[in-house]
C-alpha cells in the first residue's frame, strides 16, 4: 500500500532544498530552466518502460515525478499542488462521460470522437487558447509524435483517405516524388518530398497500429544491438570493424540478425 507521507516527505526534501540553508543550484531554478531536465527525465523513463525494467522505471518515475513537484513549488503563489490534481481528477471524469455519467461508448472510435469534442469545447472556454480541431495539439511534440496525432485528429474530423490501398498509393506517389526532387539536385525540393513521404508514410502505420515514434525507436535499438555484435567479432579476432571490407561486414550483420531468436529483421 501506499505511504501517505511519503508525498509529503519528498515535498518536504524539496522544501529542504530551495530554502535558505539549501542547494545553491536548487534555489537558482526557475520553471523554465527545469523544462530541459522534465524532458530528458521523460525521455528516460519511456527507455526505461520500453525495456520493461522495473527498477528503471521505479527510479525514473521518482526523477519525473520530483521536478513535477518542483515546478508546482514554484507556482505555489500562482496556484496548488492541490488545485493540479482536483483539476486533474475533474478533468479525467468530465472526459470519461462513459465511466462517470450516462454516456454511450459503442466502441473505441465512439470514445475517442467524444474525448475530442469535450478537448475541444474546453478549448472553446478559454478565449486566450487556440480553436479548431488541432487546437490542443502541443507544439512542442517530436516530429514523428506530432505526425501520428496530426493524422489520428484528421482522421476524427474524417479527412483522411477512405481506403488503406489508397494510403499505400499515395505512398507511391510520394516516393516517386522524392526520387525526382533528389535526382534533380535541388536540396529544397528533396527535403520537401522526403517530408511529405515520411509524413504519409506515418499514417499508414497509424492505419494499420504502428506507432512511428515506437517502430522506428525498436529499428534503432536493433541497429546498434547489431552494430555492437559485429564491433565484438570483429574485436574478438584481432581486428577493429573498420578495417574489414564490406563484404565480411555484411558476413558479420547476417550472423546478428540470424542471433535475434525470431525476431523479424
Amino acid at each position: 500500500m501506499n505511504n501517505p507521507s511519503s508525498l509529503s516527505s519528498l515535498q518536504d526534501v524539496l522544501a529542504k532544498l530551495i530554502g535558505p540553508d539549501g542547494c545553491p543550484w536548487d534555489k537558482e531554478q526557475t520553471p523554465l530552466t527545469l523544462c530541459d531536465y522534465l524532458a530528458e527525465e521523460t525521455f528516460e523513463l519511456i527507455d526505461a518502460v520500453r525495456q520493461n525494467n522495473a527498477l528503471d522505471i521505479r527510479e525514473e518515475m521518482g526523477d519525473v515525478l520530483f521536478l513535477l513537484l518542483f515546478i508546482a513549488k514554484l507556482y505555489e503563489k500562482t496556484f496548488s499542488l492541490d488545485q493540479i490534481l482536483d483539476e486533474a481528477a475533474a478533468k479525467m471524469i468530465r472526459r470519461h462521460p462513459h465511466v462517470f455519467a450516462d454516456g454511450d461508448c459503442a466502441n473505441r472510435e465512439t470514445l475517442l470522437q467524444t474525448w475530442e469534442k469535450i478537448k475541444k469545447a474546453e478549448n472553446t472556454e478559454r478565449a486566450e487558447k487556440k480553436t479548431g480541431v488541432f487546437a490542443s495539439l502541443p507544439d512542442s511534440l517530436p516530429p514523428l509524435l506530432k505526425s501520428y496525432r496530426i493524422h489520428a485528429k484528421a482522421a476524427r474530423a474524417d479527412f483522411t483517405w477512405d481506403e488503406d490501398i489508397d494510403v499505400e498509393q499515395q505512398v507511391e506517389t510520394e516516393w516517386l516524388e522524392w526520387i525526382d526532387a533528389s535526382t534533380a539536385n535541388d536540396a529544397d525540393a528533396a527535403e520537401h518530398e522526403f517530408g511529405d513521404l515520411l509524413f504519409t508514410l506515418v499514417e499508414l502505420g497509424r492505419r494499420k497500429g504502428i506507432k512511428a515514434n515506437a517502430a522506428l525507436h525498436k529499428s534503432t535499438l536493433r541497429f546498434l544491438s547489431r552494430f555492437r555484435y559485429m564491433e565484438e567479432k570483429a574485436a574478438s579476432s584481432g581486428r577493429d570493424f573498420t578495417s574489414l571490407d564490406m563484404e565480411e561486414k555484411n558476413r558479420l550483420w547476417d550472423e546478428a540478425k540470424a542471433l535475434e531468436n525470431g525476431r523479424k529483421t
